[in-house]
Protein backbone atom coordinates (compact mmCIF):
# COMPACT_ATOMS: atom_id res chain seq x y z
CA UNK A 1 0.00 0.00 0.00
CA UNK A 2 3.01 2.30 0.66
CA UNK A 3 4.29 1.49 -2.13
CA UNK A 4 2.25 4.25 -4.05
CA UNK A 5 3.22 7.06 -1.86
CA UNK A 6 5.33 9.88 -3.30
CA UNK A 7 9.37 8.84 -2.49
CA UNK A 8 8.10 5.34 -1.04
CA UNK A 9 11.25 3.32 -0.73
CA UNK A 10 13.10 5.91 0.54
CA UNK A 11 11.08 6.62 3.35
CA UNK A 12 9.41 2.88 4.30
CA UNK A 13 12.87 1.01 3.77
CA UNK A 14 15.72 1.55 6.14
CA UNK A 15 18.50 -0.44 4.56
CA UNK A 16 17.79 0.85 0.93
CA UNK A 17 18.57 4.20 1.98
CA UNK A 18 20.96 3.46 3.34
CA UNK A 19 22.48 1.46 0.28
CA UNK A 20 20.98 4.80 -1.38
CA UNK A 21 23.04 7.55 0.58
CA UNK A 22 26.20 5.08 0.49
CA UNK A 23 26.21 4.65 -3.23
CA UNK A 24 25.20 8.13 -4.00
CA UNK A 25 28.47 9.41 -2.06
CA UNK A 26 30.68 6.92 -3.77
CA UNK A 27 29.27 8.50 -7.01
CA UNK A 28 29.75 12.09 -6.11
CA UNK A 29 33.16 11.31 -5.22
CA UNK A 30 34.17 9.03 -8.54
CA UNK A 31 32.83 12.03 -10.20
CA UNK A 32 34.87 14.88 -8.47
CA UNK A 33 38.04 12.37 -9.68
CA UNK A 34 36.76 12.19 -13.10
CA UNK A 35 37.42 15.88 -13.70
CA UNK A 36 40.17 16.03 -10.97
CA UNK A 37 42.36 13.15 -12.46
CA UNK A 38 43.10 14.65 -15.35
CA UNK A 39 43.48 17.86 -14.41
CA UNK A 40 46.10 16.69 -11.74
CA UNK A 41 47.78 15.30 -14.89
CA UNK A 42 47.26 17.56 -17.38
CA UNK A 43 48.23 20.72 -15.12
CA UNK A 44 50.43 19.61 -12.51
CA UNK A 45 52.00 17.03 -14.22
CA UNK A 46 52.26 18.01 -17.94
CA UNK A 47 50.78 14.84 -19.44
CA UNK A 48 49.97 14.39 -22.95
CA UNK A 49 47.29 13.06 -24.85
CA UNK A 50 48.39 9.70 -24.62
CA UNK A 51 48.84 9.69 -20.85
CA UNK A 52 45.85 11.04 -19.67
CA UNK A 53 43.96 8.33 -21.82
CA UNK A 54 46.01 5.62 -20.34
CA UNK A 55 44.89 7.15 -17.15
CA UNK A 56 41.74 6.45 -17.71
CA UNK A 57 42.08 3.15 -19.24
CA UNK A 58 44.10 2.21 -16.43
CA UNK A 59 40.65 2.44 -14.27
CA UNK A 60 38.89 0.23 -16.14
CA UNK A 61 41.66 -2.45 -17.38
CA UNK A 62 40.64 -4.88 -14.18
CA UNK A 63 37.41 -5.37 -15.66
CA UNK A 64 39.45 -7.27 -18.12
CA UNK A 65 41.96 -8.94 -15.92
CA UNK A 66 39.45 -10.27 -13.06
CA UNK A 67 35.77 -9.63 -14.19
CA UNK A 68 35.29 -13.13 -14.60
CA UNK A 69 36.41 -14.60 -11.80
CA UNK A 70 35.61 -11.61 -9.55
CA UNK A 71 31.92 -12.67 -10.62
CA UNK A 72 32.01 -16.35 -9.18
CA UNK A 73 33.92 -15.25 -6.22
CA UNK A 74 30.79 -12.96 -5.30
CA UNK A 75 28.49 -15.66 -6.21
CA UNK A 76 30.43 -17.94 -3.03
CA UNK A 77 30.57 -14.74 -0.91
CA UNK A 78 27.80 -12.33 1.04
CA UNK A 79 28.39 -9.24 -1.37
CA UNK A 80 27.99 -6.50 1.69
CA UNK A 81 31.58 -7.41 2.93
CA UNK A 82 32.75 -6.95 -0.31
CA UNK A 83 31.47 -4.25 -1.05
CA UNK A 84 32.67 -2.79 2.58
CA UNK A 85 36.21 -4.00 1.90
CA UNK A 86 36.39 -2.51 -1.88
CA UNK A 87 35.01 1.04 -0.02
CA UNK A 88 37.75 0.59 2.56
CA UNK A 89 40.48 0.02 0.15
CA UNK A 90 39.44 3.13 -2.41
CA UNK A 91 39.16 5.15 0.86
CA UNK A 92 42.92 4.87 1.28
CA UNK A 93 44.04 4.91 -2.21
CA UNK A 94 42.20 8.17 -2.97
CA UNK A 95 44.06 9.76 0.02
CA UNK A 96 47.23 8.89 -0.80
CA UNK A 97 47.47 11.18 -4.09
CA UNK A 98 47.07 14.44 -2.29
CA UNK A 99 49.76 13.17 0.04
CA UNK A 100 52.26 12.10 -2.07
CA UNK A 101 52.24 15.51 -3.75
CA UNK A 102 52.98 17.31 -0.85
CA UNK A 103 55.95 15.26 -0.01
CA UNK A 104 57.21 15.29 -3.98
CA UNK A 105 56.29 11.88 -4.94
CA UNK A 106 53.43 12.61 -7.20
CA UNK A 107 54.11 11.11 -10.67
CA UNK A 108 52.04 9.73 -13.72
CA UNK A 109 53.24 6.17 -12.65
CA UNK A 110 51.52 6.84 -9.26
CA UNK A 111 48.52 8.30 -10.67
CA UNK A 112 48.33 5.21 -12.90
CA UNK A 113 48.72 2.89 -9.74
CA UNK A 114 45.78 4.53 -7.88
CA UNK A 115 43.37 4.53 -11.19
CA UNK A 116 44.53 0.77 -11.56
CA UNK A 117 44.29 -0.48 -7.76
CA UNK A 118 40.82 1.76 -7.45
CA UNK A 119 39.71 0.18 -10.55
CA UNK A 120 40.13 -3.42 -9.12
CA UNK A 121 37.93 -2.42 -5.67
CA UNK A 122 35.71 -1.10 -8.10
CA UNK A 123 35.08 -4.21 -10.11
CA UNK A 124 34.30 -6.00 -6.82
CA UNK A 125 32.17 -3.24 -5.73
CA UNK A 126 30.03 -3.04 -8.38
CA UNK A 127 30.00 -6.77 -8.77
CA UNK A 128 28.65 -7.79 -5.78
CA UNK A 129 26.30 -4.26 -5.72
CA UNK A 130 24.78 -5.55 -8.57
CA UNK A 131 23.98 -8.73 -6.94
CA UNK A 132 23.03 -7.54 -3.58
CA UNK A 133 20.14 -5.00 -4.74
CA UNK A 134 17.36 -7.92 -5.90
CA UNK A 135 18.10 -9.54 -2.71
CA UNK A 136 17.70 -6.63 -1.04
CA UNK A 137 14.35 -5.14 -2.64
CA UNK A 138 11.03 -7.18 -3.55
CA UNK A 139 10.72 -7.68 -7.32
CA UNK A 140 7.97 -5.06 -7.57
CA UNK A 141 10.26 -2.28 -5.74
CA UNK A 142 13.24 -3.57 -8.51
CA UNK A 143 12.53 -1.00 -10.87
CA UNK A 144 11.87 2.32 -8.23
CA UNK A 145 14.59 1.15 -6.24
CA UNK A 146 16.93 0.85 -10.10
CA UNK A 147 15.55 4.36 -11.10
CA UNK A 148 16.17 6.23 -7.99
CA UNK A 149 20.03 4.78 -7.70
CA UNK A 150 20.52 5.69 -11.25
CA UNK A 151 18.98 9.26 -10.97
CA UNK A 152 21.20 10.18 -7.56
CA UNK A 153 23.77 8.99 -9.28
CA UNK A 154 23.34 11.16 -12.00
CA UNK A 155 22.81 14.04 -9.83
CA UNK A 156 26.00 12.96 -7.31
CA UNK A 157 27.84 13.03 -10.88
CA UNK A 158 26.93 17.14 -11.80
CA UNK A 159 27.75 17.97 -8.02
CA UNK A 160 31.05 15.93 -8.36
CA UNK A 161 31.99 17.06 -11.71
CA UNK A 162 31.11 20.76 -11.11
CA UNK A 163 33.06 20.51 -7.88
CA UNK A 164 35.67 18.68 -9.41
CA UNK A 165 37.06 21.93 -11.10
CA UNK A 166 35.91 24.31 -8.50
CA UNK A 167 38.00 22.58 -6.24
CA UNK A 168 40.71 22.54 -8.83
CA UNK A 169 40.77 26.31 -9.41
CA UNK A 170 40.45 27.18 -6.16
CA UNK A 171 42.78 24.69 -3.90
CA UNK A 172 44.07 23.06 -6.38
CA UNK A 173 43.04 19.37 -8.68
CA UNK A 174 45.40 17.53 -6.72
CA UNK A 175 43.09 18.52 -2.94
CA UNK A 176 40.24 17.48 -5.58
CA UNK A 177 41.15 13.85 -4.37
CA UNK A 178 40.23 14.21 -0.69
CA UNK A 179 37.15 14.89 -1.83
CA UNK A 180 36.69 11.55 -3.00
CA UNK A 181 38.74 9.93 -0.23
CA UNK A 182 35.99 11.31 2.27
CA UNK A 183 33.10 10.55 -0.13
CA UNK A 184 34.22 6.70 0.27
CA UNK A 185 34.16 6.89 4.36
CA UNK A 186 31.07 7.62 3.62
CA UNK A 187 29.79 4.71 2.21
CA UNK A 188 31.45 2.85 4.10
CA UNK A 189 29.64 3.90 7.30
CA UNK A 190 25.99 3.88 5.41
CA UNK A 191 26.91 0.17 4.21
CA UNK A 192 28.00 -0.90 8.06
CA UNK A 193 24.73 0.12 9.29
CA UNK A 194 22.73 -1.86 6.66
CA UNK A 195 21.24 -4.47 8.74
CA UNK A 196 19.91 -6.48 6.05
CA UNK A 197 21.73 -10.03 5.78
CA UNK A 198 22.09 -12.59 3.08
CA UNK A 199 21.09 -15.62 3.43
CA UNK A 200 23.21 -18.70 3.53
CA UNK A 201 23.46 -20.29 -0.29
CA UNK A 202 20.40 -21.30 -1.22
CA UNK A 203 21.08 -22.47 -4.90
CA UNK A 204 19.10 -25.44 -5.87
CA UNK A 205 21.26 -28.74 -6.92
CA UNK A 206 24.55 -29.40 -7.02
CA UNK A 207 26.97 -26.24 -6.97
CA UNK A 208 30.15 -26.24 -9.33
CA UNK A 209 33.38 -26.36 -7.46
CA UNK A 210 35.73 -25.13 -9.44
CA UNK A 211 36.07 -21.40 -10.30
CA UNK A 212 36.58 -22.26 -13.88
CA UNK A 213 33.35 -24.31 -14.11
CA UNK A 214 31.61 -21.34 -12.47
CA UNK A 215 32.86 -18.72 -14.77
CA UNK A 216 32.04 -20.92 -17.76
CA UNK A 217 28.38 -21.23 -16.70
CA UNK A 218 28.42 -17.42 -16.95
CA UNK A 219 29.76 -17.04 -20.04
CA UNK A 220 27.22 -19.85 -21.78
CA UNK A 221 24.11 -17.70 -19.86
CA UNK A 222 25.09 -14.88 -22.07
CA UNK A 223 26.16 -16.67 -25.11
CA UNK A 224 23.00 -19.20 -25.45
CA UNK A 225 20.43 -16.03 -24.35
CA UNK A 226 19.85 -13.70 -27.18
CA UNK A 227 18.44 -10.78 -24.98
CA UNK A 228 21.24 -11.14 -23.04
CA UNK A 229 23.75 -11.68 -25.56
CA UNK A 230 21.86 -8.50 -27.53
CA UNK A 231 22.44 -6.14 -24.23
CA UNK A 232 25.70 -7.87 -23.74
CA UNK A 233 27.18 -7.44 -27.31
CA UNK A 234 26.22 -3.75 -27.72
CA UNK A 235 26.76 -2.69 -24.18
CA UNK A 236 30.58 -3.53 -25.24
CA UNK A 237 30.48 -1.33 -28.34
CA UNK A 238 28.85 1.32 -27.16
CA UNK A 239 31.19 1.79 -23.93
CA UNK A 240 34.14 1.55 -26.76
CA UNK A 241 32.89 4.94 -28.23
CA UNK A 242 31.53 6.40 -24.76
CA UNK A 243 34.63 6.02 -23.32
CA UNK A 244 36.57 7.13 -26.35
CA UNK A 245 35.36 10.82 -25.95
CA UNK A 246 35.23 10.94 -22.24
CA UNK A 247 38.57 10.10 -22.18
CA UNK A 248 39.69 12.74 -23.78
CA UNK A 249 37.01 15.55 -23.19
CA UNK A 250 39.28 17.24 -20.78
CA UNK A 251 41.84 17.66 -22.77
CA UNK A 252 39.55 18.58 -25.47
CA UNK A 253 38.38 21.56 -23.42
CA UNK A 254 41.05 22.54 -22.19
CA UNK A 255 43.71 22.31 -25.02
CA UNK A 256 41.14 22.34 -27.85
CA UNK A 257 38.69 24.67 -26.88
CA UNK A 258 40.71 26.86 -24.51
CA UNK A 259 38.44 26.75 -21.48
CA UNK A 260 39.68 27.54 -17.74
CA UNK A 261 39.34 24.42 -15.63
CA UNK A 262 36.63 25.52 -13.64
CA UNK A 263 34.44 25.93 -16.85
CA UNK A 264 35.39 22.74 -17.55
CA UNK A 265 33.68 21.07 -14.69
CA UNK A 266 30.61 23.38 -15.13
CA UNK A 267 30.25 22.17 -18.59
CA UNK A 268 30.96 18.88 -17.97
CA UNK A 269 28.00 18.87 -14.91
CA UNK A 270 25.39 20.64 -17.37
CA UNK A 271 25.87 17.84 -20.07
CA UNK A 272 26.03 14.51 -17.28
CA UNK A 273 22.36 16.13 -16.18
CA UNK A 274 20.97 14.31 -18.76
CA UNK A 275 21.40 11.60 -16.53
CA UNK A 276 19.16 12.64 -14.11
CA UNK A 277 16.93 13.36 -16.77
CA UNK A 278 17.16 10.17 -18.22
CA UNK A 279 16.41 8.40 -14.38
CA UNK A 280 13.13 10.58 -14.39
CA UNK A 281 12.09 9.53 -17.55
CA UNK A 282 12.67 6.16 -17.88
CA UNK A 283 10.12 4.28 -16.05
CA UNK A 284 7.36 6.68 -17.63
CA UNK A 285 8.90 6.58 -20.96
CA UNK A 286 8.74 2.70 -20.23
CA UNK A 287 5.32 2.17 -18.80
CA UNK A 288 3.69 4.19 -22.04
CA UNK A 289 5.60 2.60 -25.13
CA UNK A 290 7.17 -0.72 -23.65
CA UNK A 291 10.32 -1.43 -22.10
CA UNK A 292 11.59 -2.85 -25.67
CA UNK A 293 10.42 0.28 -27.45
CA UNK A 294 11.64 2.74 -24.87
CA UNK A 295 15.09 0.50 -24.70
CA UNK A 296 15.43 1.86 -28.51
CA UNK A 297 14.10 5.55 -27.97
CA UNK A 298 17.43 6.16 -25.60
CA UNK A 299 19.85 4.25 -26.80
CA UNK A 300 19.51 5.32 -30.27
CA UNK A 301 17.42 8.09 -31.02
CA UNK A 302 18.83 10.59 -28.08
CA UNK A 303 22.61 9.99 -28.40
CA UNK A 304 22.70 11.02 -32.43
CA UNK A 305 22.61 14.06 -30.78
CA UNK A 306 26.16 13.70 -29.73
CA UNK A 307 27.52 14.42 -33.07
CA UNK A 308 27.12 18.46 -31.00
CA UNK A 309 29.80 17.85 -29.16
CA UNK A 310 33.31 18.04 -31.78
CA UNK A 311 31.27 21.32 -33.36
CA UNK A 312 32.34 23.02 -29.96
CA UNK A 313 33.79 26.22 -29.80
CA UNK A 314 34.24 29.18 -27.57
CA UNK A 315 31.77 31.52 -25.78
CA UNK A 316 27.77 30.16 -27.03
CA UNK A 317 29.69 27.38 -29.06
CA UNK A 318 29.92 25.72 -25.45
CA UNK A 319 26.13 25.21 -25.37
CA UNK A 320 26.81 21.94 -28.65
CA UNK A 321 28.71 20.47 -25.99
CA UNK A 322 26.04 21.17 -23.42
CA UNK A 323 23.50 19.89 -25.64
CA UNK A 324 24.91 17.30 -27.12
CA UNK A 325 26.73 15.43 -23.54
CA UNK A 326 23.03 15.99 -21.99
CA UNK A 327 21.32 14.13 -24.77
CA UNK A 328 24.10 11.08 -24.91
CA UNK A 329 23.69 11.09 -20.67
CA UNK A 330 20.21 10.82 -20.88
CA UNK A 331 20.10 8.21 -23.31
CA UNK A 332 22.68 5.82 -21.96
CA UNK A 333 21.08 6.27 -18.27
CA UNK A 334 17.89 5.87 -18.93
CA UNK A 335 18.70 2.81 -20.68
CA UNK A 336 20.68 1.75 -17.78
CA UNK A 337 17.26 1.84 -15.65
CA UNK A 338 15.58 -0.48 -18.12
CA UNK A 339 18.69 -2.64 -18.46
CA UNK A 340 18.77 -3.04 -14.95
CA UNK A 341 15.36 -3.95 -14.01
CA UNK A 342 15.47 -6.40 -16.69
CA UNK A 343 18.51 -8.32 -15.76
CA UNK A 344 17.51 -8.13 -12.14
CA UNK A 345 13.86 -9.93 -12.98
CA UNK A 346 15.48 -11.92 -15.70
CA UNK A 347 18.31 -13.79 -14.48
CA UNK A 348 18.22 -16.22 -11.69
CA UNK A 349 19.10 -14.89 -8.12
CA UNK A 350 21.72 -17.34 -7.95
CA UNK A 351 23.68 -16.16 -10.96
CA UNK A 352 23.05 -12.55 -10.77
CA UNK A 353 26.98 -12.32 -9.73
CA UNK A 354 28.60 -14.46 -12.80
CA UNK A 355 26.00 -12.34 -15.08
CA UNK A 356 27.09 -9.26 -13.81
CA UNK A 357 30.72 -10.24 -13.95
CA UNK A 358 30.45 -11.63 -17.64
CA UNK A 359 28.11 -8.58 -19.25
CA UNK A 360 30.71 -6.10 -17.33
CA UNK A 361 34.19 -8.28 -18.47
CA UNK A 362 32.70 -7.24 -21.82
CA UNK A 363 31.26 -4.03 -21.56
CA UNK A 364 33.56 -3.12 -19.02
CA UNK A 365 35.78 -4.13 -20.94
CA UNK A 366 35.91 -2.35 -23.98
CA UNK A 367 36.45 0.79 -21.46
CA UNK A 368 40.00 0.81 -21.41
CA UNK A 369 40.25 0.18 -24.79
CA UNK A 370 38.11 2.92 -25.89
CA UNK A 371 40.21 4.88 -23.47
CA UNK A 372 43.35 4.03 -25.37
CA UNK A 373 41.61 4.52 -28.73
CA UNK A 374 40.62 8.22 -27.63
CA UNK A 375 43.96 9.02 -26.68
CA UNK A 376 45.87 6.92 -30.18
CA UNK A 377 43.05 9.18 -31.78
CA UNK A 378 43.50 12.67 -30.21
CA UNK A 379 47.32 12.04 -30.69
CA UNK A 380 47.34 10.99 -34.24
CA UNK A 381 44.52 12.88 -35.70
CA UNK A 382 44.30 15.63 -33.36
CA UNK A 383 41.55 16.36 -30.86
CA UNK A 384 38.33 17.41 -32.94
CA UNK A 385 38.62 14.52 -35.50
CA UNK A 386 38.99 11.96 -32.60
CA UNK A 387 36.04 13.83 -30.85
CA UNK A 388 33.83 13.33 -34.37
CA UNK A 389 34.63 9.48 -34.77
CA UNK A 390 33.78 8.25 -31.50
CA UNK A 391 30.85 10.30 -30.75
CA UNK A 392 29.43 8.66 -34.12
CA UNK A 393 30.26 5.24 -32.87
CA UNK A 394 27.91 6.03 -29.96
CA UNK A 395 24.29 6.05 -32.05
CA UNK A 396 26.25 3.39 -34.86
CA UNK A 397 25.95 0.87 -31.36
CA UNK A 398 22.55 0.89 -31.34
CA UNK A 399 22.06 -0.62 -34.61
CA UNK A 400 23.01 -3.86 -32.75
CA UNK A 401 19.79 -3.48 -30.93
CA UNK A 402 17.83 -2.46 -33.70
CA UNK A 403 18.90 -5.54 -35.72
CA UNK A 404 17.74 -7.68 -32.55
CA UNK A 405 15.06 -9.35 -31.23
CA UNK A 406 14.12 -6.12 -29.56
CA UNK A 407 13.22 -4.55 -32.62
CA UNK A 408 10.04 -6.77 -32.91
CA UNK A 409 8.62 -6.77 -29.29
CA UNK A 410 6.92 -4.02 -26.81
CA UNK A 411 8.24 -5.21 -23.87
CA UNK A 412 11.48 -7.32 -22.58
CA UNK A 413 10.39 -10.56 -21.56
CA UNK A 414 10.77 -11.09 -17.23
CA UNK A 415 11.71 -14.83 -17.37
CA UNK A 416 13.99 -17.05 -19.43
CA UNK A 417 11.39 -19.54 -20.58
CA UNK A 418 9.98 -16.46 -22.93
CA UNK A 419 13.22 -17.03 -24.64
CA UNK A 420 11.78 -19.85 -26.67
CA UNK A 421 10.91 -19.14 -30.30
CA UNK A 422 7.09 -17.41 -29.51
CA UNK A 423 9.44 -15.20 -27.20
CA UNK A 424 8.33 -12.23 -29.03
CA UNK A 425 4.44 -12.91 -28.88
CA UNK A 426 5.05 -14.08 -25.05
CA UNK A 427 7.10 -10.32 -24.21
CA UNK A 428 3.88 -8.73 -25.93
CA UNK A 429 1.07 -7.49 -23.05
CA UNK A 430 -1.60 -9.28 -23.16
Amino acid sequence: MSRGLRGGLLRRHRDFRLLWCGETAGKFGASVTGVSMPLVAVSTLNADTFEVGLLSAAAWAPWLVIGLPVGAWVDRLPRRPVMLAAAAVSLVLFACVPLAAWSGRLSVGLLLAVALLTGTAAVFFQTAYSAYLPGLLEPADQPEGNAKLHGSASAAQIAGLGSGGLIAQLTGAVNGMFANAATFLVSLLCLAGIRHREPRDGRAGPRPTSLVAEVREGLRLIATDPWLRTFTLFGATSNLALMGYQSIQVVFLVRGVGLASGTVGGLIAAASAGGVAGAFAARRVARRVGTARATLLFELGLPVLGLLIPLTSGGAGTLLFVAGGFSVSAGVVAGNVIKASFQQRYCPPDLLGRLAASTAFLSYGAIPLGALLGGTLGTTLGLRPAMALTTAGIPLAALILLCSPIRRVRDLPTTRHETKPDAERAALPR
